[in-house]
Parts: C-alpha cells; sequence; structure tokens
C-alpha cells in the first residue's frame, strides 16, 4: 500500500498514536484493508501525516499487540487476516508480586516474583508516609467487600481508555489474585460446569478447579493462542483463556482467534 490518509485531531485530549491505531483498527474491521495488505513505512507514513516515527511505531506496535497485524523482519506490517464478529465484549486481565529465589539463578523469570535491588525503596517509603496518617483513618478498618471505590474508580477509567471497555464501579470485584478471585466465579457457575484450560497453562488455575471438585479440560495453545477447533470439539462449557499474553508461552490470541471464540460463546449458554 502507497499511503493511508486519516483525520487526525492534533489539540485533543487523546494521543496522536492511539488515534491513528484505531483508525487503521477501523479500517482493517470495515475491510477496507484486506488480509495481507502491507502497511507504509514508518518513515513514509510519518512524513505523510506529519508525525514522528516514534508516534507510527507505537500504533503498529498496539494493532501487533492485538492480533490485527503482524511484523515481518525487514519486510514491514502486513495486515492479518480477519472474521466477522457475531457477538463483541471485552476482558481484563491478572496480576504479580515476589519474594527470594536461589542465588544459583541468574535470572528469575517466575510471574509471582519481581527484582528486589530494582524495586524504589526509597520512593515506596517516600509515598506509605505521606498516605498513612490520622488524616486516612479508613486504612485501618475493613473497606467495602468490592474494593476501595476510589481504586474501582480509576480502573474502570483506565479500562475505558486501554481496552475500550465501559463499566461501572459496582461491576469491579478487586481481589489479591486469580487464587482469591476464580473461587467466586466457581460457585456462581455451579458444580455441573465443565471447564477449558489453557495447555501449557497456569498451573494454580487447574489446580484450583480441582481442589473445588471441578472438571477441568485442556485445550491446546499454539503460537497464536488457544487452538480454537479443539475447544469446538470439546464438553467444555467455560473456557479459562489469557489472551494477551498467554503464560508461559508468551503469545497472543489473534483478532480471528478472539472472534472465533466469542462466537463459540455466544452459541451456546
Amino acid at each position: 500500500m502507497d499511503m493511508l490518509s486519516f483525520e487526525l485531531i492534533r489539540d485533543g485530549n487523546r494521543p496522536l498514536y492511539e488515534q491513528l491505531y484505531q483508525q487503521i483498527r477501523q479500517e482493517i474491521i470495515e475491510g477496507r484493508l484486506a488480509y495481507g495488505t502491507k502497511l507504509p513505512s514508518k518513515r513514509k507514513l510519518g512524513q505523510f501525516l506529519n508525525l514522528s516515527q516514534t508516534t507510527i511505531e507505537l500504533a503498529y506496535q498496539q494493532l501487533v499487540a492485538e492480533g490485527y497485524v503482524e511484523s515481518v523482519s525487514r519486510k514491514g506490517y502486513f495486515v492479518l487476516a480477519y472474521e466477522e464478529l457475531a457477538y463483541v465484549k471485552t476482558t481484563p486481565l491478572p496480576t504479580s508480586q515476589r519474594s527470594n529465589q536461589q542465588p544459583a539463578m541468574r535470572y528469575d523469570f517466575h510471574p509471582s516474583k519481581i527484582d528486589g535491588s530494582s524495586f524504589p525503596f526509597s520512593r515506596w517509603r517516600k509515598h506509605a508516609k505521606d498516605v498513612i496518617d490520622e488524616q486516612h483513618q479508613s486504612l485501618v478498618s475493613l473497606g467495602h467487600p468490592q474494593g476501595d471505590l476510589s481504586l474501582r474508580l480509576e480502573i474502570a477509567t483506565y479500562l475505558y481508555h486501554s481496552r475500550g471497555v465501559v463499566c461501572s464501579p459496582e461491576q469491579i470485584i478487586i481481589g489479591s489474585g486469580v487464587e482469591q478471585l476464580l473461587p467466586h466465579i466457581i460457585f456462581l457457575l455451579g458444580k455441573t460446569t465443565t471447564y477449558g484450560i489453557e495447555d501449557p497453562g497456569y498451573h494454580a488455575t487447574r489446580l484450583i478447579l480441582e481442589s473445588h471438585e471441578r472438571s477441568a479440560v485442556p485445550i491446546p495453545v499454539d503460537q497464536n493462542g488457544l487452538v480454537i477447533p479443539s475447544l469446538v470439539q470439546s464438553p467444555v462449557d467455560v473456557m479459562y483463556v489469557t489472551p494477551a499474553h498467554q503464560f508461559p508461552s508468551g503469545s497472543i490470541l489473534s483478532v480471528n482467534r478472539r472472534r472465533q471464540l466469542l462466537n463459540w460463546a455466544a452459541a451456546s449458554d
């Protein structure tokens, strides 16, 4: 493709890279950018739209991260296949934290650990001192069962700007992690539900399901994420999936498969 022409609001509230990403994404969704189309180089598009190459790079990387576009080394960016969507809904995802490990390991990529030598303890101390005083007496009380309201408000705002998810603080429940929150979902869905888990996947998910005497069926994952035909042929009622960054492979569920997954979910209860 020679060039892309878009209307960008330069003095608006939304960053230019986000406007560019959303408009290219819309062109792909509506079929005006067909499968296999090569996007203009960052340099050429930057000159044409009077944008920095960094802005173009950010927009392109977001498209790659969401599976709309693939980056081919030394060739450029190409539009991936896009399937029609019967049912659209968006979903968020997990978090992590740290402790000590064997010194024999030079690098520890365990998802529940961070590098203590790089942690900003002085800044942490300063913020803790600013917050822990008599004006914040609510910190010593149990608080709302769904989590702090101000934090839920911030999360709702973040989800809207980063994922396009429109939700209210009342729809958000904050917990300490998957291990605490997944049992709540399990109890809501009843004892006869059959769950699908990614294979390979996060081991704690399987252990939680088994400890609550729930049936868990492994569904394979490849370089493009969950293999949807295997899911369709399985007896699974509910699929536990990590589309943004699959653990442990790191693969991103392609936009085509996301739509297939949502169509599968929409086809039954």
